[in-house]
């Protein structure tokens, strides 16, 4: 009976890394733009493709839609999720009302905070040089949420993150784009100096503006033809 025990111990945290694993993927898959809004997703082939059994692919899609990633329909099977105009539209106003709150609650901070938020744009720029756009995807988000844990906010820096997973699978789009990319490394740039001053009031006015930035572009994504 104890070894029995130990085994079915051993293997339950194994699986879950399995499908930990798999939802990474499935989930890099979408915002390196492989998979895009509204594309099924068949579980035999996901399976396939990443060298397990169907049943952590269907536990990993499960994982997925509770965050709202992708979304299941019945008969039909999951699908990456597809937001509506309307959607879109309250995942923006969402965003910056908290970001708004969160930004504003920011301490001064330490140099070495300071310094890796640096370091996280300057990162930016080097995939943004090499174009390794799921790299800068990946690193953008990073360097946002490291200024959002300056926070005390804890709740609503997580509440922030789960809104962004939401417009996941419309975030490659905008950085196809080598103006949109341009601007973006000069406003991260800005925003890393006027938390270093300790500008609040610049850093809000910033984000404001990077938001509706690439909310415009995200916008091109939801043409007559891509809503629901």
């Amino acid at each position: 009976m104890p070894s029995r025990k130990t085994s079915a111990t051993a293997v339950a945290p194994a699986a879950g890394q399995v499908v930990s694993r798999v939802v990474d993927e499935i989930k890099q898959l979408i915002v390196s733009g492989d998979l895009l809004p509204g594309q099924q997703i068949r579980q035999e082939q996901m399976a396939a493709a990443l060298g397990v059994s169907r049943l952590p692919v269907r536990e990993a899609l499960r994982q997925l839609a509770a965050d709202g990633l992708v979304v299941h329909e019945q008969h039909v099977g999951f699908a990456v999720a597809r937001l509506s105009r309307v959607e879109f539209d309250q995942v923006y106003l969402m965003r910056r009302l908290l970001e708004t709150e969160v930004i504003r609650s920011l301490p001064q901070p330490a140099t070495e905070q300071l310094d890796q938020i640096a370091a996280l744009a300057e990162e930016v720029e080097r995939a943004a040089a090499e174009v390794d756009l799921p790299r800068m995807r990946t690193l953008n988000s990073r360097f946002h949420f490291a200024i959002f844990a300056l926070s005390e906010l804890n709740l609503v820096v997580g509440e922030i993150r789960r809104i962004w997973t939401r417009a996941l699978p419309y975030h490659a789009v905008y950085l196809h784009d080598e103006a949109g990319r341009a601007r973006i490394l000069d406003e991260h740039r800005a925003m890393v100096a006027a938390l270093g001053a300790g500008d609040v009031d610049r850093l809000v006015e910033l984000m404001d503006t990077h938001r509706a930035g690439s909310a415009a572009q995200l916008s091109l994504m939801l043409a007559p033809g891509m809503a629901r």
